[in-house]
């Protein structure tokens, strides 16, 4: 028998199977995923949980969720919830909860040991007039005034940073490498900054000096026994400094090693916190769920599987340059995804009256339709059928061209699904011209199922039985921006904004999706995929379009 093609490693994985293969860290594999609990998370970061969590599942490791709380003025615990909320509803759990919240006291005593070894010190200048002495990369920067102060006169300030006496911005800690580094961050970095305006959402005010990332990430990751630090690309420059804290507290061999991968940058949308926070505060979007929004809670509100997300971010794999990946491959996902699972309903968003002339009045049957033709588990459902049905406005013309295959008067024979073949006789307008009825004859012998039904036709159409059908409103969501990089454009980024990114009909719908429950699934024939939305209620049918069957905006 032949084997089955294995799959080939990406490069974060060869690392870890070499590491392994080698004993390093004693055999041991420990990832974490580090978010700062400062908004909800999108759909790049789900490429970094499947790279955490999935590489340490994959090898029999551990991988642990760490926030990194360090700056109160823009965390909550609403955000805290969220990203457990996102990460379990992704398929993976943790082995540990950690805060960087945790390791405050850790942290302030590690740097209290760096000031007496004189390699910290306190700066009492303004934060431009630090990044102006910063240099730039080809020439070396300047040193503080305050880079030399005693020890003594370090410590007191250090503690007095984190009595509230302080005012925000009045001083900070700063290690002491070297202002001549080619390395930018290595021109004495900041350590801890005061921030006494917000308290924090676990410690209170019990602490005014918190510490940046860079000092708490490493020592964090080191505390905890992390083997491999995986983070994007943007932190390759970071690492040395990451490297350089660790290195001067370290009491063992053992060292966690940072690998970078591309993040995730996706056509028609902005992955910006910032941005992001502006939509919704500006109420561009209604919330961080709207299904239009890139955020977990927004694909998953619209519809997006956990299956689609995962398949898509393994389809784009990880790599060591960054790019900007098409968001129809996101689509296609999806429509993969929910082929197979969706019941397949009529649904008409323009629905018109439609007479078969020749049916017995008050005659009433069931047509048996499958819930899905790629899925014989997924059964079937009778449809009522009577002599009065709604079909789709756009199935029917008056005065047809050739090529126009379904209903015209005395054209050529259509099939209902699932149903009869029939012919159109004539139709009836109102004052103004408007077609309100169509009239047609049917085949009794062309029931779906009957010999009669092999007859063939050029053409299928959608229907709906009077007594059948439901109103539900249809939320039909697009693209957000209408350029494919709104994140480059240098002006108002409001200007790129789709304006027909939200279109709210009310269509008429299978009585099958009658009690149907927030994030059900089904397919519109002819039309898309649409999941029941959170607002729906028993008395309110509300879906949202999660993708349309084919990609609308391909390029010609």
């Amino acid at each position: 028998m032949e084997e089955a093609v294995k799959k080939s490693l990406n490069f974060i994985e060869e690392i870890v199977d070499k590491d392994l293969r080698e004993g390093k860290n004693d055999g041991r594999l420990q990832t974490r995923f580090p978010p700062e609990p400062n908004g909800y998370l999108h759909i790049g970061h789900a490429k970094a949980i499947c790279m955490d969590f999935g590489i340490a599942q994959q090898y029999g490791g551990i991988c642990n969720l760490r926030f990194d709380d360090t700056n109160p003025s823009k965390e909550d615990v609403e955000y805290v919830d969220s990203i457990q909320e996102d990460i379990k509803w992704l398929g993976f759990e943790w082995g540990n909860i950690y805060y960087a919240s945790d390791y405050f006291q850790q942290l302030w005593d590690l740097a209290v040991q760096l000031i007496k070894d004189g390699k910290a010190y306190i700066d009492e200048q303004s934060a431009e007039e630090i990044a102006k002495q910063k240099g730039t990369p080809t020439t070396p920067g300047t040193e503080s005034p305050y880079r030399n102060r005693p020890v003594e006169e370090n410590l007191a300030l250090f503690a007095k940073m984190n009595t509230g006496e302080v005012p925000e911005g009045a001083m900070v800690l700063r290690a002491k490498i070297d202002m001549a580094s080619p390395n930018m961050h290595f021109r004495d970095p900041i350590m801890y900054r005061i921030i006494t305006s917000h308290a924090h959402h676990r410690t209170g005010t019990t602490w005014k000096a918190y510490p940046m990332y860079d000092y708490a990430h490493g020592q964090s990751d080191y505390f905890e026994g992390v083997t491999h630090s995986i983070c994007t690309l943007e932190f390759v420059v970071h690492r040395p400094l990451y490297d350089w804290f660790i290195d001067q507290f370290a009491d063992s061999d053992y060292r966690p090693r940072q690998y970078e991968f591309n993040r995730l940058n996706i056509t028609y949308t902005v992955m910006s916190k910032r941005k992001m926070l502006q939509l919704v505060q500006e109420g561009v979007v209604a919330g961080w769920d709207d299904p239009r929004m890139p955020t977990i809670c927004g694909l998953r509100r619209r519809g997006y599987t956990p299956e689609a997300i995962r398949d898509f971010i393994d389809r784009i794999g990880y790599t060591k340059v960054d790019g900007m990946i098409d968001v129809s491959l996101l689509e296609h996902s999806i429509r993969e995804d929910l082929k197979p699972k969706a019941h397949r309903v009529s649904a008409l968003f323009d629905p018109i009256k439609l007479v078969i002339t020749n049916y017995p009045e008050g005659q009433k049957e069931y047509m048996t339709t499958d819930n899905n033709p790629d899925n014989e588990a997924a059964g079937t459902r009778e449809m009522p059928f009577s002599r009065e049905i709604f079909i789709e406005r756009g199935d029917f013309m008056e005065d047809a061209p050739k090529d126009f295959y379904r209903l015209t008067p005395g054209g050529r024979e259509v099939r209902l699904k699932s149903a009869y073949i029939i012919q159109c006789t004539g139709c009836e307008k109102d004052e103004n011209g408007n077609v309100t009825t169509v009239y047609c004859t049917y085949d009794p012998d062309t029931k779906s199922g009957s010999e009669g039904s092999k007859r063939k036709v050029k053409s299928t159409i959608n229907w709906l039985d009077k007594d059948g059908c439901i109103q539900a409103e249809v939320r039909l969501y697009d693209r957000l921006f209408k350029v494919e990089d709104p994140a480059a454009y240098d002006g108002d980024f409001h200007d790129l904004l789709n304006e027909d990114s939200l279109e709210v009909k009310t269509a008429l719908v299978e009585k099958h999706l009658e009690g149907a429950q927030p994030g059900d699934h089904f397919q519109f024939l002819k039309i898309g995929y649409f999941t029941v939305d959170k607002d729906s209620t028993n008395d309110k049918l509300i879906l949202n379009r999660t993708v349309s069957l084919k990609d609308n905006w391909a390029k010609k």
